[in-house]
């Protein structure tokens, strides 16, 4: 029993993309492609490629008392918001584990959008008026 699901657990761990490199310094001379500049090939990284003493800090957050990021997910994260409940200043810095890590804004994609209203009321659980005032808030149509 244990074999198989150290084979599982092996096998979603190689496919991941974010632990390919251990660090990458753009090749800014190469072509930029859909991909972004592809890397420069360790030997030929010097400490003046890195710019930052943190490479892995992509954000600074201030958060008014009340405050709220709404909804979103980065790919390979979870959907998550945050929100500060306390009665002062809230402060965090975000790190990703990728040089482009992503963002998609919850509220953007799901009303922001063309699909068919009653598509997203049955998933949602919200009624076709409250949706439509949505759509047209942040862009949508359908």
């Amino acid at each position: 029993m244990i074999l198989p699901i150290f084979f599982i657990f092996s096998l979603i761990s190689s496919i991941s993309h974010a632990a390919v490199q251990d660090f990458c310094v753009a090749d800014l001379s190469g072509p930029d492609g859909p991909a972004g500049y592809t890397c420069k090939k360790p030997a030929t990284v010097t400490v003046n490629d890195f710019v930052y003493s943190a490479l892995g800090i992509a954000a600074r957050i201030d958060l008014a008392p009340g405050g709220v990021v709404p909804f979103h997910t980065h790919p390979g994260g979870l959907l998550h918001f945050q929100i500060n409940a306390g009665g002062t200043l809230a402060l965090a810095f975000a790190s990703f584990s990728s040089d482009r890590p992503g963002l998609q804004i919850l509220d953007n994609v799901l009303f922001g959008n063309n699909l068919p209203t009653e598509l997203i009321a049955a998933t949602t659980f919200l009624d076709t008026a409250q949706i439509k005032k949505l759509k047209g808030v942040l862009g949508g149509s359908g």
